[in-house]
């Protein structure tokens, strides 16, 4: 009970923490969102428009930053996240609403894919360890440096420019009409492979490395030379006694990379002009639309929170030590 008790005491901290940095940060910028879009409207908005767009704003009011602090936890827990200016005052809730989607499909099902094969390779190498299975080593080694945006922008150039095989950017072709019909389906699949496989391939090689080291360090315990003199298959050694205890570290690892899914992969969202989140926040950026950037970040923060919530929760089933410390 008492570990229960510290752990939500630290994530009710953390999410306090986060929510007060996420007001005060993008205040604390130059400029404001409302000076942003005059800039790219130069003439075509009238003196009222602009008086009105700064009450909506909050940005007329003389009351101290503290008093609006205040404002905006009482907004924040009515489920209100504001207007977005640059995207002609939607809802801040539904321009998430629409990015979501696209985000949490590839970013997500990309991730979950590097994390079960990385994985998987991660506890063979580490079990068949001196063997030719250590050739992956190197190669995990250099794929765990390769950034996303250099990759991706050799995945166009090759894929995309030289041989024509899949489309350099965009979710669907432009051409169909969204809906629950297999052209559509096959059209985001087909634009969101050169996506995926990029942060399939960069994101590999951690897996792999983490899981390997992990299971060598697992190998040497004495349970499981208790185990292999039992007799016990060496599936049984690998899978029910090395995998499952080598495996707890990348679980708080693969929560974390969940938690981020939400945010998905900016520099990546950027070069494919994929609608996600990411591409979503780095407009609101160039725009200082405040409400929008606090939305995603929220979102962001939030989704990193539950994750690492389940990730305990997996914890504690999977070790028998963090069950008796959590009772």
């Amino acid at each position: 009970m008492r570990f229960l008790l510290r752990r939500a005491a630290f994530y009710l901290f953390t999410a306090w923490a986060a929510i007060t940095i996420n007001f005060f940060l993008p205040r604390m910028m130059k400029g404001d969102p409302i000076s942003a879009y005059l800039a790219r409207n130069q003439g075509k908005v009238s003196p009222d428009a602009v008086a009105s767009l700064r009450i909506l704003f909050g940005l007329n009011t003389d009351r101290p930053l503290w008093q609006q602090y205040f404002d905006y936890w009482g907004v924040l827990l009515h489920g209100d996240l504001g207007r977005s200016l640059s995207k002609g005052l939607a809802p801040v809730t539904d321009v998430i609403a629409d990015a979501l989607p696209w985000t949490i499909g590839l970013v997500g099902t990309a991730t979950i894919i590097s994390f079960l094969l990385g994985t998987s390779i991660g506890a063979y190498v580490g079990w068949r360890r001196g063997s030719a299975a250590e050739i992956v080593v190197p190669a995990a080694t250099f794929l765990a440096t390769v950034p996303y945006f250099w990759l991706g922008l050799i995945m166009i150039a090759l894929f995309s420019t030289t041989l024509g095989w899949f489309p350099a950017s965009h979710a669907f072709d432009k051409t169909v009409h969204p809906g629950p019909t297999w052209e559509f389906v096959s059209s985001v699949l087909y634009h969101g492979t050169l996506p995926a496989l990029t942060i399939v391939i960069t994101s590999l090689g951690g897996w792999i490395l983490g899981m390997r080291n992990m299971m060598i360090s697992v190998l040497d315990e004495d349970y499981i030379t208790v185990a292999q003199a039992k007799g016990l298959s060496p599936r049984r050694v690998v899978v029910g006694y090395a995998a499952r205890n080598a495996v707890l570290p990348q679980l708080s690892s693969f929560a974390l990379a969940v938690g981020f899914i939400v945010g998905g992969t900016l520099i990546m969202e950027m070069i494919f002009s994929y609608p996600g989140v990411g591409l979503r926040l780095f407009e609101a950026t160039l725009a200082k639309d405040y409400p929008l950037m606090q939305g995603i970040f929220l979102v962001i923060t939030l989704s990193v929170l539950v994750a690492n919530i389940l990730a305990d929760v997996a914890h504690t089933l999977l070790d028998p030590r963090t069950r008796q410390e959590a009772l």
